[in-house]
């Protein structure tokens, strides 16, 4: 069992089928990145920038920290990550290989823990609470299969603690 009682399709540490990107997202989407994600690096996970979220984490093989620009949103305790690019994915690699990340998500800055990824089906009432129709409809259209799911550490990670987010201490990007 994962996150919330949920079955999940991939244990956290666990080989997992390969999931390539979409075709638009290798042709059209993968090149603009180059190009976007220095603009988004500077507005992503500010306060009312929703949606999208500045995720740090470390390089599995070099310890060196990274940042990635990605699609997130909080439902309870839970981050739900939709994994444009695949889960073939440098950062998804390094994430599941860590065991978690922090994100930074309209100002608050997170850190989760238990990478489990799971096919859109299995992630269907996670992704439904998280995500707004808008944002559910383009995931299909963007050919997004799968989704990440961490669980949000809190205090103390007790029953019934809640979701706290951190106060950020960095200044903005």
């Amino acid at each position: 069992m994962g996150i919330n009682g949920q079955q999940g399709t991939g244990m956290s540490a666990g080989a997992l089928e390969p999931v390539p990107p979409s075709r638009l997202v290798r042709v059209i989407i993968r090149p603009l990145t180059k190009v976007l994600n220095p603009v988004m690096a500077k507005v992503t996970g500010r306060r009312h920038f929703g949606g999208a979220a500045r995720l740090t984490h470390r390089g599995r093989r070099s310890g060196k920290p990274y940042v990635a620009i990605v699609g997130a949103h909080l439902t309870g305790d839970t981050a739900v990550i939709p994994l444009t690019f695949g889960n073939t994915s440098d950062w998804v690699r390094n994430v599941r290989a860590a065991g978690g990340c922090t994100i930074r998500l309209n100002g608050a800055d997170y850190t989760l823990a238990d990478p489990e990824s799971r096919s859109a089906e299995d992630a269907r009432p996670l992704v439904r609470a998280a995500f707004n129709p808008l944002f559910r409809a383009v995931f299909p259209a963007l050919g997004i299969r799968e989704f990440l799911v961490l669980r949000v550490v809190t205090e103390g990670s007790g029953a019934g603690s809640g979701v706290r987010p951190q106060k950020s201490t960095e200044p903005p990007a």
